[in-house]
């Protein structure tokens, strides 16, 4: 059985004991997972969420540090 995305949001964030992202966290999660594997390789995207969350940073935080890091290596 496939569910879609919000569905299995909802079920693993209950799974986890946390309150699901709202949908400004969901839409800085993906731009921050575009610009990390935009950046680097496709498999940076969902560490770097991973990162992010170990941090303790807002999805919104993560997005820009993100946008900082890929500028500057862009500069490099």
């Amino acid at each position: 059985m496939t569910v879609d995305a919000q569905s299995w949001i909802t079920r693993y964030s209950e799974v986890l004991g946390v309150t699901p992202p709202s949908d400004t966290e969901i839409e800085a999660l993906l731009a921050l997972a575009g610009v990390a594997a935009h950046a680097s390789e496709r498999t940076a995207a969902p560490v770097s969420c991973w990162v992010a969350a170990k941090a303790n940073k807002t999805a919104e935080e993560a997005l820009s540090a993100a946008e900082l890091l890929a500028s500057s290596l862009q500069q490099s």
